[in-house]
């Protein structure tokens, strides 16, 4: 991996990393640049297979884009992020530790009722939080 002096090198040499495309402040979007289809088509399809497991970090963040972006978008997206993760083990020598959902699906609740809890403040509601007796 001595060529690729970070992941971010290798991805973008690869052509996986997102464009950005920015004017008057404002994201227009980017596409990606090009690179070696081969390694693309098989890093997309590898993220195709990633996405079709439930219970994984690549799932929740294949789902999370597509609800946004779209499913292409979300599979380029898994494949730069499997492309990270090859990165680092190479590099590092390490042995690949699947992160824990759990910890992501808290911190995803906790997003969701600050936000709720804001928008209630912002329309001039006060609200007091009580556990709910499941």
């Amino acid at each position: 991996m001595t060529p690729f002096p970070s992941a971010a090198h290798l991805a973008s040499w690869a052509g996986m990393c997102p464009g950005s495309y920015e004017s008057a402040g404002k994201r227009k979007g980017g596409k990606t640049r090009k690179g070696s289809p081969w390694l693309r088509r098989a890093l997309v399809e590898a993220a195709c297979a990633a996405a079709r497991n439930k219970a994984t970090h690549l799932a929740a963040l294949y789902r999370r884009v597509a609800a946004r972006r779209g499913k292409r978008k979300a599979a380029v997206a898994v494949g730069h992020r499997l492309l990270t993760i090859v990165y680092a083990l190479l590099a590092d020598g390490e042995v690949y530790q699947e992160r824990d959902l759990t910890r992501l699906d808290e911190r995803r609740r906790a997003r969701v009722r600050q936000r709720a809890l804001d928008q209630l403040h912002a329309l001039g509601y006060t609200v007091t939080l009580a556990a709910s007796a499941a």
